[in-house]
């Protein structure tokens, strides 16, 4: 047999195939993205750890910042205070207040916009001229316009998360494919069935990615309405324990704001997915 015969016959034989077992569950890689999530965390935190207690100092002076364990000792001693609670509790209720206002008229907003002309050449150009304006810069025509801090606080909230819902929220709006409308308008269909049926369920996508960028951007100016206007709150004690140099509450503070921020972005982003089941979705093991 020639060489050229036998190259021919190599080259016919089919490729053996893989096995099906495997094949990797979809449990396992999802065990497996969140394990590596934990990791991390973990690893930063013994960094962390390592660098502080160790006196540091590189570029950034970690010998003046407290360690990990100075941290957890202080979070111990807060947890066990109502105070610490207080400042929780109150927060929350600004930062639920302020964004569920905000999601209301941003969305109702955002629709109006994208589909009245009317109504988007008289407020259309008063949103644009004040979205680029940053929300805690308001603190003071806050203070001077509403008669607690409270009421303040909770307006720059708003005002903090209104402006990506109501953008997004438009976006999403003005990109809906037209032959949706005009199909149902054909089968005898209303202005109110096509917003019911065609414009809200078809937006939802842009809408939760504007709550959710705006309940990010809402944390970030409670907290700094809480420090200069403010006389409870997370962002008011940790601004506190900053001026009297307990740099180990201030850790505190800021490692309760990123729980804060994370679960209710986490809900956000669950009630997203609840809403948007139609969606393809993309496998936990491809992010």
């Amino acid at each position: 047999m020639s060489a050229s015969t036998v190259q021919l016959d190599a080259a016919t034989v089919p490729e053996r195939a893989a096995p099906e077992n495997m094949t990797v569950p979809a449990g396992v890689t999802r065990w497996r993205a969140r394990t590596v999530r934990v990791l991390s965390v973990v690893a930063a935190i013994v960094v962390w750890q390592l660098l502080t207690a160790n006196d540091i100092r590189l570029w950034v002076r970690f010998d003046t910042l407290p360690t990990v364990t100075q941290i957890l000792d202080a979070l111990r001693r807060q947890l066990g205070t109502e105070t610490y609670w207080l400042d929780l509790g109150q927060s929350l209720i600004r930062i639920l207040s302020g964004f569920a206002l905000a999601a209301a008229l941003g969305v109702g907003t955002g629709v109006a916009l994208g589909r009245s002309r009317v109504f988007s050449n008289i407020v259309g150009p008063l949103t644009e001229l004040a979205r680029p304006i940053p929300a805690i810069a308001i603190v003071p025509v806050a203070i001077l316009l509403f008669p607690t801090d409270e009421a303040g606080i909770v307006f720059i909230t708003f005002l903090a998360a209104f402006f990506p819902i109501m953008v997004s929220t438009r976006h999403a709006v003005r990109a809906l494919p037209t032959i949706w409308e005009e199909s149902l308008l054909t089968q005898g269909g209303t202005r109110w069935d096509v917003l019911a049926r065609v414009v809200l369920p078809g937006s939802l996508p842009g809408v939760f990615s504007g709550l959710s960028v705006g309940i990010g951007v809402a944390w970030i100016c409670v907290v700094s309405a809480e420090m200069i206007s403010g006389r409870l709150g997370v962002g008011y004690r940790t601004w506190q324990a900053y001026t009297i140099v307990d740099y180990p509450a201030v850790f505190v503070g800021i490692i309760t704001i990123g729980v804060l921020g994370f679960g209710t972005s986490a809900a956000v982003e669950l009630l997203g997915r609840r809403c948007t089941r139609w969606l393809p979705r993309v496998s936990e093991g491809a992010k």
